[in-house]
């Protein structure tokens, strides 16, 4: 790799990780090749001739952002036995990172864009969907394997930790409560425990 090239792509990391800043403060909508340019010090064209439009920069940080997320919280998980230590794995590591400075985009996105149409709509809900579905085939197996009640409806229990997820957010990033992650961890823990079935012994 030649001297130009590499100080190309390093700028472009950069670039990326001052985007995912601005966004776990202020939201995908925040985001501006300008003030991208100005935090960094560099030319608005600068960052232009890396990333191209304002959209194609927010679609950028959807990818680098749910390239981190399956670094942070799946692939981890998908080291642990399948099941429901492999669900607790995900969700557990889910709440990790939803209350680090980066918080979650699934979830402030989500309600960003929710009565707006628009291409990072569209790539937003296809990130939220994949994920979902994710986890609905986690809860599928851990039926499979005997650690679930044989009632036990996928979707609701995604629902239900998607659920838990969205007041995480709200009382660790709006109310900034300290015990937001004990309490959400608590929760989980009780919800999962209705779930569980008696046979399953950890």
């Amino acid at each position: 790799m030649d001297t130009q090239t590499e100080k190309s792509e390093l700028t472009l990391a950069a670039i990326i990780n001052t985007a995912l800043d601005m966004v776990a403060t202020q939201g995908l909508e925040s985001l501006s090749l300008g003030e991208v340019a100005k935090r960094l010090g560099i030319s608005k064209s600068g960052v232009f001739s890396r990333v191209g439009s304002r959209e194609a920069l927010r679609e950028a940080v959807l990818a680098e952002f749910d390239r981190r997320f399956a670094d942070a919280v799946f692939k981890p998980a998908m080291a642990l036995p399948r099941g429901l230590p492999r669900l607790n794995g995900l969700v557990m590591g889910w709440i990790g990172r939803a209350c680090n400075v980066t918080g979650c985009i699934y979830v402030a996105g989500a309600f960003e864009y929710d009565d707006v149409d628009s291409p990072i709509r569209e790539c937003l809900q296809t990130n939220i969907l994949q994920w979902r579905g994710i986890l609905r085939r986690t809860v599928i197996q851990a039926l499979d394997a005997g650690h679930l009640r044989s009632d036990t409806d996928p979707e609701q229990l995604v629902f239900e930790i998607y659920s838990l997820m969205v007041g995480l957010m709200h009382d660790a990033r709006f109310l900034r409560d300290p015990k937001a992650q004990d309490r959400v961890c608590s929760a989980y823990k009780r919800l999962i425990s209705t779930y569980r079935s008696f046979n399953y012994h950890p």
